[in-house]
């Protein structure tokens, strides 16, 4: 593949080279507003893959994974093309908001147009200038606001190429996952732009594990991409759990809920997972798993009502086999000095 020209936010990128760039976007009535783009270019010609976080302004994880993961001495090793946009929903972050201000989803209104919507401008101004240019993406993001997820990639298991990549990148869960219009992940496989996702902690949170595993998990793809010399045959691969389906089970009573179950667990049909108790009297109703499962996302807010997605389950039936891999996932699982080790061979302080 050839990287003669690479031009962002109408700079050229030159081979070798790493550029800071910002992006004009859509002005508030009392700012202005850019885009912070990272742009790395490998000596040699390769992949041009963009990798973005905070399409939901509160997703906060994929900034700090992307933070810490441009710093890595490995990528002066890079061959091909790195697009970093830690905030692709700058005036969502600035609010601490899913959202932009006009009250629309980024992530469903793409492809975008200059004469629509703020959200829509904004993503076309996105597509047009970062992902258009690529040949894969890698979307960072987290549970909506008052849930958590288990680390988990999600893309179309299908897709060869993509499947390959997502049980490369080494998170506990792949799930396959339709699409849904509007989306990033839609439309730029419409334009031949496949991307994975990754879904990992809770809004407005750091979770230091997924962000561990998040950091690892890009470094992975792109090595499995042959961006990235690949040293791992030392190491022993972790096999992630593949599921093809998963259901967000929902609350039937109102009240306060009692989990049992915590993400990474597994459950057996009919198993129960929470209670929901009255605040104010004596009932307590049982939440009971509908299959056999992992948990692999979850309410962290103790009041619920009726009709509330309280727990997100993946099917899968070999349990034994399940609770065997997402053993090394669990809570410290990444230990301190492997993560060290890390830090001390590729990052530069």
């Amino acid at each position: 593949m050839s990287n003669e020209e690479l031009i962002i936010g109408g700079e050229e990128i030159k081979k070798g080279s790493r550029s800071r760039i910002n992006i004009e976007l859509p002005k508030l009535y009392n700012t202005a507003t850019q885009l912070p783009v990272w742009v790395i270019r490998g000596k040699k010609d390769g992949p041009t893959v963009f990798i973005s976080a905070a399409i939901h302004g509160d997703e906060l994880n994929g900034v700090e994974i992307i933070r810490r993961f441009r710093k890595l001495k490995i990528l002066k090793r890079l061959r091909g093309n790195l697009i970093l946009v830690p905030v692709v929903n700058v005036y969502g972050m600035m609010n601490l908001s899913r959202y932009l201000p006009d009250r629309r989803d980024l992530n469903r209104s793409f492809p975008g147009s200059a004469k629509g919507s703020l959200a829509s401008r904004v993503a076309k101004i996105f597509f047009d200038e970062i992902v258009s240019k690529c040949t894969l993406g890698i979307d960072l993001h987290t549970a909506s606001i008052h849930k958590s997820n288990l680390p988990q990639v999600r893309t179309n298991i299908h897709n060869e190429y993509t499947f390959r990549l997502a049980k490369a990148f080494e998170a506990p869960v792949v799930l396959h996952s339709e699409l849904r219009d509007g989306s990033l992940r839609a439309v730029a496989q419409e334009t031949g732009v496949p991307i994975l996702l990754y879904e990992a902690g809770e809004a407005l949170r750091f979770d230091e594990t997924s962000i561990r595993i998040g950091v690892q998990g890009l470094v992975n793809v792109l090595r499995a991409n042959d961006m990235l010399p690949d040293v791992s045959a030392k190491k022993s691969k972790r096999l992630p759990i593949i599921t093809k389906s998963s259901k967000w089970i929902r609350a039937t009573e109102s009240g306060m809920i009692r989990t049992v179950k915590a993400l990474g667990d597994t459950v057996k049909e009919g198993e129960t997972i929470a209670y929901v108790d009255e605040p104010l009297g004596d009932d307590s109703f049982e939440i009971c798993s509908p299959f056999d499962g992992i948990i692999i996302g979850k309410t962290e807010i103790p009041l619920i009502q009726e009709g509330d997605a309280v727990f997100h389950i993946a099917n899968f039936n070999n349990l034994e086999v399940a609770d065997r891999k997402i053993e090394y996932f669990s809570e410290g699982a990444i230990e301190e000095s492997e993560f060290h080790e890390l830090n001390n061979e590729e990052i530069i302080e």
